[in-house]
């Protein structure tokens, strides 16, 4: 199982979406130093997940969702959980 998931930043409020088999996992390596992207930017929550069987699926769902560059749109997805 793969999990496309959206995380904001506790202290910006800023998004950032990513896909991983071990949300746990992924989450500690953002809320510690390990990922560029991120780094000096949380704490980060887990704010929006959504489930799929393959990787390919997870990939093409996070760039549909990166592709929209709509904080609105993310707001709709969080709404919806």
């Amino acid at each position: 199982m793969f999990i496309v998931y959206i995380l904001q930043s506790e202290k910006s409020g800023r998004f950032y979406i990513g896909q991983t088999e071990d949300i746990a996992k992924r989450l500690y390596r953002h809320s510690n130093g390990h990922v560029t992207a991120t780094r000096n930017k949380g704490p980060w929550a887990v704010v929006h997940t959504e489930q799929f069987g393959t990787r390919e699926e997870a990939i093409r769902r996070e760039l549909e969702i990166k592709s929209k560059k709509s904080r609105k749109y993310i707001e709709t997805l969080m709404a919806g959980n």
